[in-house]
């Protein structure tokens, strides 16, 4: 038995590959770096979809059926009632995601990746006494995502910043929100449930909880002058640094270089902060400095949550929305996996071992 299934192989995939030694991420046969460098959402998605339905996918196909499926889904808008807008943004999304068919065709995927589009940006409006802005089918994901949450048109630095934040997160292998999807795809129950389980997976604090924190992280410290003497208190006292280590990468997480390259433009045009970004860094370089000096024995590098908080921050997400962002980007990846399990695996059914008590001898 091996707690938490570590290093145990439960499926075969041709959708990503997570090297954690070589510090790599493949996804669909193409490095991460080469991706965010050249592929939109609508690119990426078209190469994690193609092949599991019953068509061929195109990008350009794909950005042309988005736009009507969130001006579709919009109208389950309407279902947000107060007792749904008071709850955290991912419970809300994820209860108006409940009402949409749950089939496993290619139609139900198009309407899935819209819908969590769609509806984040709404009910972080509703939230704050504004009304929801209805989608444009004419714009790409990442620029309506954009224009629901701000009403009005992004800037192409921010198009380009959201869009590869979207490509980056959009697949990382076997982790528990995947798996729970995949699981669920196994028993035939359609991709509605598939993603309901994957994004009720990904709310729990130790999956996709941590990006937020960062923030409140960098609060804290306040200055770079600051950074040493914070950080090193904060682990005095046995705290975690926030976007610092990860499960699988034993060096630095791909993922992290890939953010921190799409604020730069943001930043060169003066849309980020020039003191959060400068503070960031600063810390980041204290924080690797001290953890390898307190722990030596433990390989703890910077993760993908770090310059997410950063970069999402800089778009105008609240903190507590950061977790509903992640499931826009990975709702691809998440479908994608339920669909290859339907198509090639089985059942899934793992055995367990019965450590209780045995029946008392009569």
């Amino acid at each position: 038995m091996k707690n938490g299934l570590e290093d145990v192989v439960a499926a075969e995939t041709q959708l990503s590959d997570v090297d954690g030694d070589a510090g790599r991420l493949i996804i669909r046969g193409v490095s991460l770096d080469r991706l965010v460098e050249h592929a939109t959402y609508e690119q990426t998605a078209a190469l994690l979809l193609d092949g599991f339905f019953d068509r061929p996918i195109t990008a350009a196909d794909l950005q042309a059926r988005l736009g009507k499926a969130r001006v579709e889904v919009f109208a389950h808008v309407a279902a947000l009632d107060d007792a749904l807008v008071a709850l955290p943004p991912t419970d809300a999304v994820r209860a108006l995601i409940a009402r949409l068919f749950d089939g496993e065709d290619f139609d139900t995927a198009i309407l899935l990746l819209a819908a969590s589009a769609v509806f984040l940006p709404a009910v972080l409006r509703l939230r704050d006494g504004k009304t929801p802005v209805a989608p444009n089918p004419s714009l790409s994901q990442s620029a309506d995502i954009l224009a629901m949450l701000t009403a009005s048109l992004p800037s192409p630095e921010q198009v380009a910043a959201l869009d590869a934040y979207l490509v980056t997160i959009s697949d990382h292998g076997l982790n528990a929100s995947t798996f729970a999807s995949r699981v669920i795809a196994s028993t035939k129950a359609g991709l509605t449930s598939s993603v309901l389980a994957a994004i009720s997976a990904l709310k729990g604090p130790l999956h996709g909880g941590a990006p937020g924190p960062v923030l409140d992280m960098l609060d804290a410290v306040g200055s770079a002058e600051n950074a040493q003497v914070w950080l090193g208190q904060a682990l005095d006292r046995g705290e975690r640094l926030m976007g610092f280590g990860h499960r699988v990468y034993r060096v630095r997480d791909p993922r992290a270089d890939a953010l921190k390259g799409a604020l730069k433009p943001l930043a060169a045009s003066g849309q980020v902060d020039p003191g959060r970004f400068g503070l960031a860094e600063a810390v980041e370089q204290a924080a690797l400095a001290i953890l390898k000096q307190r722990k030596p024995d433990r390989p703890l590098d910077v993760n993908v949550e770090f310059y997410t908080a950063l970069l999402l921050d800089a778009l105008k997400f609240p903190r507590d929305a950061f977790t509903g962002v992640f499931a826009i980007g990975r709702t691809v990846g998440w479908i994608a996996h339920a669909r290859e399990q339907a198509l090639e695996g089985r059942l899934i059914r793992p055995r367990s071992v019965y450590v209780g008590p045995m029946p008392q001898a009569a």
